[in-house]
């Protein structure tokens, strides 16, 4: 346990005690995270597991990993239809384990990330599960951004508009902090040009996942999402840009990570799309732009992922794939904004 980055078993261990009752030992396996927050199953002698998210380890951007908006939107939403597990308590304290964090129940399930993880699921339960992308994603559309503890201003800038100028920050925060010439940086910017000539109004003012995805989703055997996961950037804006994001995870695996579209069984990323327009009654003709424009968003992430690792000295992945990756995203939202794909 005393490997694990960002975990001290025995502070939290007498965390669990003091504030759940749950008493140790307790065993910690870490699940997910790294270039978002980290997630780490913990499990109880008395048989009951519980999800831990805590920020990553290292310097981290400003106003990035908040665990207090996190833990309010997961619980706002908890009283809602949409499946999110169930919240149990917020530790703002770092002195515990070296930053804030939450914990909630542990889902069990699958979380489609790769072939191998779909390759258990029947035809019809690829089919339930691409249904249940588009339905599900319209329940969170439909919740009040303040029931999840998020305001709408009548004055707000739009959602699009918005996320460019952030985004475009990030970037050139990094770009000046490497000290050299970036050319993931300038075409990322090249991108934002585009998107910003071709932003289309926003009509559809809601509560956004901001990274919703099959593999932000646990499912059951028969294809059920049993929770949604990784709120972190949820927000208050433009819900295509949900839609959008979705759909260019869909269909764009390789670059962007792994995607279903290509399985059969899995509706294809038309045909979901459909789905949650039939559902929500919203117009879906924007859905282009709003792929081009999660690709690129996309983009900027990856460039600050490649600037965290690339000052470490054994990074996850290859440091020349994490190189190229912002550049690829670019590349392909290019194309889509100019029809080219």
């Amino acid at each position: 346990m005393s490997d694990l980055r960002g975990i001290d078993a025995g502070a939290l261990t007498e965390w669990f005690g003091e504030t759940l009752g749950v008493s140790g030992p307790l065993e910690f396996t870490w699940i997910s995270g790294g270039r978002s927050n980290l997630t780490y199953r913990v499990a109880a002698p008395d048989g009951r597991a519980f999800a831990l998210r805590r920020p990553p380890t290292g310097d981290l951007l400003p106003t990035a990993h908040d665990m207090e908006r996190e833990w309010r939107i997961v619980t706002g939403v908890g009283r809602t239809s949409v499946p999110v597990p169930k919240t149990r308590a917020l530790c703002e304290d770092s002195a515990v384990t070296g930053a804030p964090f939450y914990v909630m129940d542990f889902v069990d399930g699958t979380v489609l990330d790769s072939d191998e993880d779909a390759a258990g699921l029947s035809s019809e339960a690829r089919a339930r599960f691409s249904r249940q992308c588009a339905e599900v994603l319209a329940k969170i559309h439909d919740v009040a951004p303040a029931d999840a503890g998020l305001a709408v201003r009548p004055d707000a800038e739009p959602y699009v508009p918005r996320q460019l100028r952030r985004w475009t920050a990030q970037v050139d925060r990094v770009a000046a902090r490497s000290g050299h010439e970036d050319p993931a940086a300038r075409e990322l910017a090249e991108v934002r040009a585009l998107l910003e000539a071709r932003t289309p109004p926003q009509r559809w003012t809601g509560l956004a996942h901001g990274d919703y995805r099959p593999g932000n989703m646990i499912i059951d055997g028969g294809g059920t999402i049993a929770a949604v996961l990784d709120w972190e950037l949820c927000t208050t804006g433009d819900v295509l840009a949900d839609l959008g994001w979705l759909t260019a995870w869909w269909h764009t695996g390789g670059t962007v990570g792994w995607g279903p579209a290509r399985l059969p069984g899995f509706l294809d990323a038309a045909t979901l799309s459909r789905h949650y327009a039939d559902i929500s009654g919203r117009d879906v003709s924007d859905l282009p732009f709003f792929e081009a424009f999660a690709l690129w968003r996309l983009g900027c992430i990856s460039h600050g992922i490649h600037d965290r690792y690339r000052r470490l000295d054994t990074p996850p992945e290859p440091l020349d794939v994490l190189e190229r990756r912002p550049r690829e995203l670019a590349a392909l939202a290019r194309g889509i904004l100019l029809g080219r794909v």
